[in-house]
């Protein structure tokens, strides 16, 4: 199995630059659960050389990797980045100029909000070789562990995914008006800090009061918390049970089918017992 050379869009023309020696795999490692990612990922830590690893990576998935791979980390947390985005590029690029395999693992899916369009394009433009390997996103897999259907029937026929956060004024903002009228159900990444504005936003536009929320912590892990309520009330919810980042905020009807499930296994239970 053979990395080195990218199909489809990672593919570059003998007319184009040449290809130093090395490659790069920018790969999704999934939600948080170690068992939720995927086998090309796991083959793909087994082969490098270099891993560039961020906050969000369950470190358990580096013991997939050799034991003389160098492992850096480069999380970035609110407010707290341990590494400037552009020296990452800088060294993926140094590292595969150099021959080696480097991963550079990031949490969910790089695409999804993960800055991997960025970084395959630096790779692009300097030549290197490299793939992007998917992962399950935050959004599906912590919904799911949570018992929440991003769409289901009679309930919602479409999902979008948004960020609570802006890295800077020039970034695009969140259309709050056009997602209230058009999309069933919203999920808010990083938009903790971020959510009396983001609540505002939505009843300002037409969202009711009592539509359902769910605030997801960690995701899919073992500290996994999950608190449900309306527009109305998760506020008062989120500071009584002090739920921090890393989490994902659910708004929509389908919400609702967590509290059924749970009724559903409360009833089996009660009769087994």
């Amino acid at each position: 199995m053979d990395y080195l050379k990218p199909s489809g869009f990672g593919n570059r023309s003998s007319e184009q630059k040449v290809m130093r020696p090395g490659s790069v795999a920018i790969v999704g490692a999934g939600p948080g659960d170690p068992e939720l990612i995927t086998l090309k990922a796991v083959l793909r830590i087994q082969e490098a050389d270099v891993i560039l690893y961020d906050r969000l990576v369950n470190e358990e998935l580096l013991d997939y990797s050799k034991p003389e791979t160098i492992r850096i980390y480069c999380g970035k947390s609110p407010g707290k980045h341990s590494m400037a985005q552009r020296k990452i590029e800088q060294l993926m690029i140094q590292y595969a100029a150099e021959g080696n395999k480097v991963v550079r693992l990031k949490g969910g899916d790089p695409f999804v909000f993960g800055r991997g369009g960025e970084e395959a394009i630096a790779m692009a433009e300097a030549g290197i070789s490299y793939e992007v390997v998917p992962g399950i996103t935050s959004a599906i897999g912590a919904a799911a562990s949570a018992g929440i259907p991003l769409t289901h029937r009679g309930l919602a026929a479409s999902f979008t995914i948004v960020t609570g956060s802006r890295c800077s004024d020039h970034e695009s903002p969140v259309r709050w008006d056009q997602l209230v009228q058009s999309v069933d159900t919203i999920v808010v990444y990083m938009g903790i800090s971020q959510f009396s504005e983001i609540r505002e936003q939505l009843l300002h536009y037409g969202k009711s009061g009592t539509t359902p929320v769910a605030v997801i912590e960690n995701g899919t892990t073992r500290r996994q918390r999950t608190i449900t309520g309306t527009l109305n009330n998760i506020e008062k919810l989120l500071a009584a049970t002090k739920i921090s980042n890393p989490a994902l905020i659910i708004i929509g009807e389908v919400v609702r089918v967590r509290e059924q499930l749970m009724e559903l296994e409360t009833k089996a239970r009660s009769q087994i017992g």
